[in-house]
């Protein structure tokens, strides 16, 4: 009976052991359940949740896109009440416009028909009876290359001429102009006279220009970069030709792709192949052509590409080098047309005197002048240049001639 007992007594502990152990393996069981419904549905979630991030980022993206494809640096995209430079503003000209075309100047302000009135005498002078659209356009194009002078020079003109260079106003009244000045003026007469025209900036907002509309095609208008050059080099440009000294938004200005009215395409001439390309340059600068275009009857193969390109670099620098031309001032450039292929187009300076370090403008007199004056203050000493100068100089700067270069010898 005791024997019995005590061997329940023994049995019972491990009874109990066993229980608890039973419960564990189950209480595990429910974890690990649990631990995998949990993952799943955190692999679930975070599926739906990367979903919906990846949706929400491309959202982001694509009215960042929108946003990007239409604003410059500094801001929302615009034609008018852009400032370049910060300092000079493009302004609408379209009531000076409509007044003159309707006949009723009662709406503008004094300054306004002050305006109108210059713009006019302008356009009755220039403009002629039976002339095409281009023609009117060139007209006014010659006009403002001509007799307008860009806003820089040995002094800074009268205050109000300088404080209205960026508008029609001032440019008509005091003839000087920046190149916002150029493009609301050049802007101006193109609306009175009938012709589509918008003022365009560059993406860094320092720098403006036109594009104008001639049958459907629209042509890049800088009348500011060829202020006083009379080559046209900037005239009726077509973006690719544009695209070589410009930027500007291509996704919100429209595309300029004309050719008909292109000055370069308009005044090209057919010869040989590239080899000939030399002879046709000689023929522009006897000619005192200021810019001509070619194109070649034996176009330019695939194959040709890298020999013209260097024929082409290596003639303009040796021209741009050569003391036989040293006061001229040669460009170039290449555009493909649809009807020729290849074209290249040529710019020529010649002299103008207009340089102030030319040795002919030098005035022995007016500098004794100067000289003397800045001794009655200074003395003397104030000429004298520190031992450094002449190595540094290396014989290359001054004589009594003006400012000369020679190879350092």
């Amino acid at each position: 009976m005791n024997e019995e007992l005590c061997e329940k007594k023994e049995n019972a502990p491990a009874k109990k052991k066993g229980g608890a152990v039973a419960v564990l393996s189950a209480v595990i069981c429910v974890l690990l359940v649990c631990s995998i419904a949990l993952t799943c549905v955190t692999a679930t979630l975070a599926k739906k949740n990367n979903e919906k991030l990846a949706d929400t980022v491309g959202r982001i993206e694509d009215s960042l896109g929108k946003v990007l494809s239409t604003v410059g640096y500094y801001g929302e995209e615009a034609e008018d009440d852009i400032v370049i430079m910060g300092e000079y503003t493009i302004r609408s000209t379209l009531p000076i416009s409509d007044a003159y075309k309707s006949g009723d100047a009662s709406d503008l302000d004094d300054r306004g028909k002050e305006t109108l009135a210059m713009a006019t005498a302008v356009v009755d002078e220039v403009i002629e009876d039976g002339m095409s659209e281009y023609e009117k356009e060139f007209a006014i194009y010659k006009y403002l290359t001509t007799e307008l002078k860009n806003e820089t020079g040995h002094l800074t003109v009268i205050p109000t001429a300088g404080e209205d260079s960026d508008n029609p106003y001032g440019v008509l009244k005091y003839g000087t102009a920046v190149c916002v000045g150029y493009a609301t003026t050049f802007r101006l007469f193109m609306q009175m006279l009938g012709i589509e025209c918008r003022v365009i900036h560059s993406l860094d907002r320092i720098h403006s220009w036109d594009l104008v509309n001639l049958d459907g095609d629209w042509y890049h208008v800088d009348c500011y970069s060829d202020s006083g050059t009379g080559n046209c080099r900037n005239f009726n440009m077509n973006d690719t030709a544009a695209l070589n000294g410009h930027e500007w938004n291509r996704d919100f200005f429209p595309a300029a792709n004309g050719e008909k009215y292109s000055y370069a395409m308009m005044n090209s001439v057919e010869i040989d192949d590239y080899y000939s390309i030399p002879a046709w340059v000689k023929g522009l600068i006897d000619a005192e052509e200021a810019v001509g275009s070619c194109w070649f009857r034996n176009k330019i193969t695939d194959d040709d590409e890298a020999e013209a390109a260097a024929l082409t670099s290596t003639l303009f620098d040796t021209l741009c080098s050569s003391a036989m031309y040293e006061n001229y001032y040669f460009e170039y450039s290449w555009s493909e047309s649809a009807e020729h292929g290849y074209v290249l187009t040529a710019y020529v300076s010649y002299p103008g005197g207009d340089d102030p370090y030319d040795p002919d403008d030098y005035d022995p007199e007016m500098y004794d002048r100067i000289n003397g004056k800045i001794t009655e203050v200074f003395g003397e000493e104030v000429f004298e240049q520190p031992d450094w100068y002449d190595d540094y100089n290396d014989g290359r700067y001054g004589d009594e001639t003006g400012v000369v270069w020679d190879d350092g010898e």
